[in-house]
């Protein structure tokens, strides 16, 4: 019979690291990351001692930027324990944890500089906004991104919506040039326009969570959903809901009328959180065509003639 696991989380065989994690990062060039991989489960059985945690398990199949673990506090209170890839994402990941405290977020417990380590406050990782009908989900993403939407702090290190998508109009560009992007040349230069021409004047700067989704909302017990897994930056509120409109798409394309359908959910977004629409639309269609072409660049014809096609309902 197996022992339970003991406060301070020496159970060693069960600090593993996930397949998902390990096939997402095995290939990667950068030296310290790898270091980092090799020495993670040693790193988080110290973080488990030092923060006086006891281990539950390892998250599975887990995500691709960082190992997450189920553990309790000393007075057995349930929490998250992350260990986010190192690097430049993970200290904005912090950060802006830090300063939504909780605040439509998951909320931050502690931090460890050295380690990289976050405690969490633990939600129902199974249960996400894409559980709900799509009606629904959409109000319910709607009303936690607005909490998320708030000024940064002074002098943060979150870049912008303008520097980012000057690197995105290179990856567009690129995966532009690819024969399969042929038959989509008019969506590809749109888009292409597009990325030159929002940033130019920007209606606002907030705090923003970067890569919001449905998917990316879960439940909890002290609000019913909050956001996780940030990739923070500073910009217009419509950048922020472009991926939400590409939520389950397959949805629309199965139904009656996607085309109408498409148009009805960016305009009532927009009109739900005070966004123009036409910016809404626009950083839409960008985030389609980029999402499409990368899927296609992959071999994933399916998931990109679907994204394309929505991209020309808009």
């Amino acid at each position: 019979m197996a022992s339970a696991p003991r406060p301070g989380g020496r159970d060693t065989d069960r600090v593993h690291v996930p397949k998902r994690l390990l096939d997402a990062l095995s290939d990667d060039p950068a030296s310290a990351v790898l270091s980092w991989l090799d020495a993670l489960p040693g790193t988080a059985e110290r973080q488990l001692t030092a923060w006086e945690l006891t281990l539950e398990r390892v998250a599975t199949p887990g995500g691709r930027h960082g190992l997450v673990a189920l553990v309790r506090q000393a007075d057995g209170t349930p929490a998250a324990l992350k260990f986010p890839v190192p690097g430049p994402d993970a200290d904005r990941e912090r950060a802006a944890l830090a300063h939504w405290h909780g605040w439509g977020a998951a909320r931050l417990l502690r931090a460890d500089p050295d380690t990289g380590a976050l405690l969490l406050e633990r939600l129902h990782g199974a249960v996400s906004l894409r559980s709900l009908p799509e009606p629904k989900a959409l109000l319910e993403a709607a009303g936690t991104v607005r909490r998320l939407w708030v000024p940064p702090p002074e002098g943060h290190p979150f870049p912008s919506v303008t520097g980012r998508t000057e690197e995105e109009r290179e990856i567009l560009r690129v995966l532009g040039t690819g024969g399969w992007a042929a038959d989509v040349r008019p969506l590809t230069d749109e888009a292409l326009e597009l990325r030159a021409a929002l940033p130019a004047e920007p209606p606002e700067e907030v705090l923003l969570h970067g890569a919001f989704r449905q998917g990316k909302v879960l439940a909890g017990e002290r609000a019913p959903w909050l956001a996780v897994g940030p990739a923070p930056l500073v910009g217009e509120r419509a950048y922020d809901l472009a991926r939400l409109v590409l939520d389950r798409c397959e949805d629309l394309a199965a139904g009656p009328g996607p085309a109408a359908a498409a148009r009805r959910r960016v305009a009532k977004l927009a009109d739900s959180l005070d966004v123009d629409r036409d910016r809404l639309r626009g950083w839409s269609l960008c985030r389609a065509v980029e999402t499409g072409l990368r899927h296609a660049a992959a071999g994933d014809h399916r998931r990109a003639e679907l994204l394309l096609e929505f991209a020309g309902w808009l």
